[in-house]
């Protein structure tokens, strides 16, 4: 039986969930999830690492959904809500899944694709008779849960996942982050990605925690939750950060005041799944009287490397590896490098996934020898911290002979009081072989050329070459929304 499960009789009688206004203990909990697990197995003894899929609101009955597949001996395949049909249907031949769970909103959308693939489909809430049987013990090594990258170069692959995995990944977040039966954190991620399935449902639930759902993101909403006083935890994606702030300032001085003293009560606040701007950072530390603690993961390996619970967190950094977890930065060649040196991050340790789903080559290619996970970022150690410096196939512009971070020069150019926000590319060029090009978008007339030679001052020169930029502003209608940019040549010097 999966830890988690296993643990959570021993808090049977505390609330385990706070979902659209009704609270859900422990033992409800329990008792869902075993009598779905009952209706999965049909009077099978073992799923036998079958793979269901299933498409569930966030809040109880996703969770009742996730426990009794593992409890059946199954394979979780979480659907995207959001998704187009295409998508899901990718999903769901890809893993080859005998059955589909779904709320009840979701069933028109998929209902034609289960009667033509002879899928069995359970829509939640509809009685079903079921029989009981003696539900089977499922061993760590037993695989959990196949989770899809985001395809950015290719079809989405399946990242499957152990219980052993997903053990390793919550303890370790256990121990980092200071867990307990005392906690009580809000969700407002979706429920398809290692961030909001890990870090907050399964390590909250693992620790007989309470979780609170938010099924659609509201920033004043979640502000009345906050100043309700019970949650302590919260952890969120950059984005949602940005909302928190910019709500937060149009709000007035008392609510302001309020919300501040709730959030300083906190015991712990978390950003990851992209870069933290050091702007946001700071906003949300005036906001709320914390340093956001940042962390870095991926769907293939959970969490690696964070900030300290305790101890210096710093701005750019996103700290120390995880314990149990091992981390190095190699060059081109594999060989590992000195502190200081940029390089790519491999990880290796119990946290790092099984395979991917049916792609032995893609598995092959994704692991160097000795079991270390490619993870395909950039990142330099500093006085024993970990700066990420971006994708190397995105974020790593390769111009001159120098590997130049994307992410550092946006850094640099938010800070700027003129731009709100920034991207930059790399362009192709025979001379360079890239150029670096920065779109902005403005609260102001910008002057250019003056705008170029504060970058260069504030660029370290051994990071960035000394040579020219054209920053290039993104237009906007009479409205003021910003028009897509037409892509332009840069030139170097």
């Amino acid at each position: 039986m999966p830890s988690i499960i296993r643990k959570a009789a021993e808090h049977s009688e505390r609330i385990a969930i706070h979902d659209e206004g009704l609270s859900y203990t422990y033992s409800d909990l329990l008792e869902a999830s075993r009598d779905l697990a009952y209706e999965l197995l049909t009077g099978q003894d073992d799923l036998r690492g079958s793979c269901v899929a299933f498409m569930v609101d966030p809040g109880f009955g996703y969770v009742s959904v996730q426990w009794a597949i593992w409890r059946a001996g199954g394979i979780c395949v979480p659907l995207c809500l959001t998704h187009p049909l295409p998508s899901l249907t990718y999903v769901l031949e890809d893993t080859r899944s005998d059955v589909l769970v779904v709320s009840p909103r979701f069933e028109t959308l998929l209902a034609d694709h289960a009667r033509t693939n002879n899928l069995r489909l359970i829509v939640l809430g509809r009685e079903h008779p079921t029989r009981v049987v003696a539900l089977p013990e499922v061993a760590a090594e037993r695989d959990a849960m196949i989770l899809y990258t985001s395809g950015t170069t290719s079809k989405p692959k399946g990242v499957v996942l152990t219980h052993e995995n997903l053990e390793a990944q919550i303890t370790t977040l256990t121990d980092a982050w200071g867990w307990s039966a005392m906690d009580h954190i809000v969700n407002v991620l979706p429920l398809h990605h290692i961030h909001g399935i890990v870090n907050v449902v399964s390590c909250s639930l693992s620790n007989g925690a309470t979780l609170t759902f938010l099924r659609q993101f509201s920033a004043d909403r979640l502000f009345d939750i906050f100043l309700e006083g019970r949650v302590n935890v919260f952890m969120a994606v950059p984005t949602i950060y940005f909302k928190l702030i910019a709500h937060w300032n149009l709000l007035p001085a008392d609510r302001q005041a309020a919300i501040h003293d709730a959030l300083s009560a906190f015991r712990l606040l978390v950003c990851g799944s992209a870069a933290l701007p050091v702007s946001v950072m700071e906003d949300w530390r005036r906001i709320s009287g914390h340093t956001l603690l940042e962390r870095y993961g991926m769907t293939e390996i959970g969490m690696a490397i964070s900030n300290p619970l305790d101890g210096e967190r710093r701005a750019g950094a996103v700290g120390l590896p995880l314990p149990g977890v091992s981390v190095r930065l190699v060059d081109e060649q594999g060989m590992e490098l000195a502190p200081g040196e940029p390089g790519e991050i491999q990880v290796r340790g119990h946290n790092v996934f099984r395979c991917y789903h049916n792609r032995p080559e893609a598995t092959e290619e994704a692991f160097a020898p000795g079991g270390w996970f490619r993870t395909g970022d950039m990142a330099v150690l500093e006085d024993g911290y970990y700066r990420i410096m971006g994708r190397t196939s995105v974020d790593i512009i390769k111009s001159g002979g120098y590997k130049i971070s994307a992410l550092e020069i946006e850094e640099v150019l938010r800070e700027h009081p003129s731009i709100e926000d920034c991207a930059i590319v790399g362009l192709p060029d025979e001379e360079w072989g890239e150029l670096v090009a920065a779109a902005v978008v403005s609260n102001a007339d910008i002057d250019f050329t003056a705008l170029t030679a504060w970058l260069r001052d504030r660029i370290p020169a051994y990071r960035v070459p000394r040579r020219y930029l054209r920053v290039d502003q993104l237009p906007r209608n009479a409205m003021g929304k910003v028009m897509k940019p037409e892509v332009r040549p840069l030139f170097g010097a």
